[in-house]
């Protein structure tokens, strides 16, 4: 009886033995339950869901918002015109290029009842005959308000090479008295709607006039004026 208890205690003890010791015993990773899988998904799923559902309702607000402002205040781009044009120097020189200086009014009108209008400093004018460009200059910067029509007197300067080719056909133009020219304006405004600047537009403008002659001190005459416009955002 002695003997066959220790035996079976000394099966035990080499059992015990074998088993590593708790510092060396690995740690096995746990796998998540399937409800804990579900859980993390759904919840994703609900925050991508509450995601786009304020993205869209932000979209929504934003056509909803600018559709009522151009139906309330039915905004309209401003309009401009040469209303006269002067030369005060024309000279050709013998090495064939040309210094000149015109002076120029243009009116900027703003047809809006609401919006006021900004006139930022990047803007210019420049007078081509026969894609030669003869001057150019810059519109002041100030700020236009509604309904309202403002002459603004420019001087233009410009030195430049003027071809025998050109000078050719300009001498032509003279004789005829009908000579071609093209102005053409870059406007960078900044829309003001209730005193606070919203966006800025520029506005391209060309003018295609006719005048009857180019003589420093004489009254030059617009024959003939058309006026395209380009809107840029």
């Amino acid at each position: 009886m002695e003997s066959g208890h220790k035996k079976s205690h000394s099966k035990f003890s080499d059992i015990q033995g074998s088993l590593p010791s708790p510092q060396h015993r690995q740690n096995v990773p746990q796998v998540p339950s399937p409800s804990d899988q579900k859980s993390g998904s759904s919840f994703l799923s609900r925050y991508l869901c509450c995601l786009y559902c304020c993205i869209f309702l932000v979209v929504f607000v934003a056509v909803l918002l600018a559709c009522y402002l151009y139906t309330m205040y039915k905004p309209q781009i401003p309009t401009y015109g040469i209303d006269n044009l002067s030369v005060k120097t024309f000279n050709l020189m013998k090495d064939s290029s040309l210094s000149t200086e015109f002076d120029i009014v243009v009116r900027a009108t703003n047809p809006n009842e609401h919006i006021s209008l900004v006139y930022r400093k990047d803007s210019s004018v420049v007078v081509t005959y026969s894609d030669s460009e003869l001057c150019s200059g810059k519109l002041p910067v100030f700020r236009q308000q509604v309904l309202n029509a403002t002459l603004m007197k420019l001087v233009l300067k410009g030195e430049s090479e003027f071809r025998s080719g050109l000078q050719k056909a300009l001498m032509d133009n003279r004789q005829a008295g009908n000579i071609p020219l093209i102005v053409r304006l870059k406007v960078p405004v900044s829309i003001v709607l209730w005193g606070v600047p919203l966006r800025q537009i520029v506005v391209h403008v060309d003018c295609s006039l006719e005048v009857d002659n180019l003589h420093p001190g004489k009254k030059t005459k617009i024959l003939y004026s058309d006026y395209s416009y380009d809107v840029r955002v």
